[in-house]
């Protein structure tokens, strides 16, 4: 086979992003270039790598089979570059990605444990929804991930071979709500007086779930507010513009005016906390970095 390493880096974005046209855009090329590209790459395979789906773009074993092969390759290129241009790195640099409320609710203790641990490790985090991690992991582009599951806790995917998947905790899912108000001085809410609430979540797809409505939720919900990022979910609550789901570990971070509420009438919402890599030994880096998320947890 005659693979070149744009052809590995078009082949590992396309497994990523789940598409040709998001690939193109994080690599800044044409979505024609990049089709050409893995066009060329089935050619040098001489099998298919790509299955085209309704939903995106998927690799086929082969292309899986292939993109292990890449992980180590692209690895490989980038450490010959760092020695070539004495750029070396002291210490050992671990990508982590995090669903969105873990950023604020586990990162910075677990950071500040692996500091004090006197470990020699950079960490990185990028954030996402638990979909868009698992594909980050597989094209090698994450080395660990913070993810979140609900019962009944099945596999994050079908690819083989499974993610390492290591409980990190469970966390129960609560609605926070105007301290203000109609819900003022309670600390339970009827799941029948939330049907025609007005909710603020973050965009969905078909490929990524609805983060912010009551799961199961009778009806269609109101969503007033399309937003990902926590902060603004949180202050728009505190000035009585909506209510939104949120983990009830994130309780000591609620800025004033917000407060958390249990939903009776309907069963509880348990997400479970993981911290998934990929199958195989792994470097003490990322073991360290595991250890510590789990430990201030």
């Amino acid at each position: 086979m005659d693979l070149s390493s744009a052809g590995l880096r078009v082949l590992r974005q396309i497994a990523e992003s789940g598409s040709f046209t998001a690939a193109a855009a994080r690599l800044g090329y044409t979505q024609s270039a990049v089709s050409r590209q893995a066009a060329a790459l089935e050619r040098s395979a001489g099998t298919t790598l790509f299955e085209r789906r309704p939903d995106g773009v998927r690799l086929t074993p082969a292309g899986l089979t292939l993109l292990r092969h890449a992980h180590t390759i692209l690895a490989s290129l980038a450490a010959a570059e760092r020695e070539l241009t004495g750029a070396a790195p002291r210490t050992e640099r671990v990508r982590l990605g995090v669903f969105l409320s873990a950023g604020a609710a586990i990162v910075p203790a677990a950071l500040a444990h692996l500091a004090a641990s006197g470990s020699p490790v950079s960490v990185t985090t990028r954030e996402g929804t638990t979909p868009g991690l698992i594909r980050a992991l597989r094209a090698g582009s994450l080395d660990l991930a913070l993810l979140t599951s609900r019962p009944p806790h099945r596999p994050f995917d079908n690819d083989a071979p499974r993610l390492h998947v290591e409980t990190v905790t469970d966390t129960e899912l609560v609605v926070a709500v105007p301290s203000a108000g109609a819900f003022a001085g309670r600390t339970t809410v009827h799941v029948d007086e939330l049907v025609d609430a007005a909710w603020i979540a973050a965009p969905s797809s078909r490929a990524e779930p609805l983060l912010g409505v009551w799961p199961g939720l009778p009806g269609r919900p109101r969503v007033v507010h399309s937003v990902r990022d926590w902060l603004t979910k949180l202050q728009l609550v505190a000035g009585g513009f909506g209510v939104t789901t949120v983990p009830e570990r994130l309780s000591p971070l609620l800025p004033p005016g917000v407060s958390l509420l249990r939903v009776d009438g309907a069963p509880p919402e348990v997400r479970r906390v993981c911290v998934a890599r990929l199958a195989g030994r792994p470097a003490a880096a990322v073991t360290a970095v595991a250890r510590a998320i789990v430990a201030a947890a």
